[in-house]
């Protein structure tokens, strides 16, 4: 009997047990397919969020670029302007709007008044067919400045 070994000399070996053969391939096949669907709900979420990200900072530049002018048709011509450019650079949007609320040039100069812009983009579920679109809105105001001249 060796003094190191607890067991006396013996060798010690548990028995194979046939009946759990294959079964880290079972496994794999169940955990599998919850992961690349986690997989990408994450990444359609994260694409959502970034949708909704750039719509709002699209929203925001075109009735930035309404405030600026001086006019309700200019002001209209250079916010779709800015808004569609946009949209085509950075959004992939199955359908999309642009609504402008641009009653503020009406108002006398030295009111303060406000445009607005107001962007619907509809986005694919990360293009996969089949799978629901998710609207994506945003409505931004700008100020007009209070002392400049405006005309409907």
């Amino acid at each position: 009997m060796s003094s190191g070994d607890p067991h006396g000399g013996a060798s010690v070996s548990r028995p194979m047990r046939r009946d759990e053969r294959g079964s880290a391939a079972i496994e794999a096949v169940i955990v599998a397919p919850a992961m690349v669907l986690l997989i990408l709900l994450v990444a359609f979420g994260g694409e959502v969020a970034l949708t909704r990200q750039a719509v709002q900072a699209i929203a925001a530049d075109a009735a930035r670029a309404a405030s600026l002018q001086r006019t309700a048709p200019a002001a209209r011509t250079s916010a779709l302007a800015t808004a569609y450019q946009a949209l085509d650079q950075q959004v992939t949007c199955s359908s999309r709007d642009v609504a402008l609320d641009l009653r503020a040039f009406a108002t006398p100069v030295g009111t303060p008044a406000s445009v607005s812009a107001t962007i619907t983009c509809s986005v694919s579920a990360l293009g996969l067919p089949g799978l629901p679109a998710v609207t994506v809105t945003a409505t931004m105001q700008s100020p007009i400045d209070s002392y400049r001249g405006r005309q409907p």
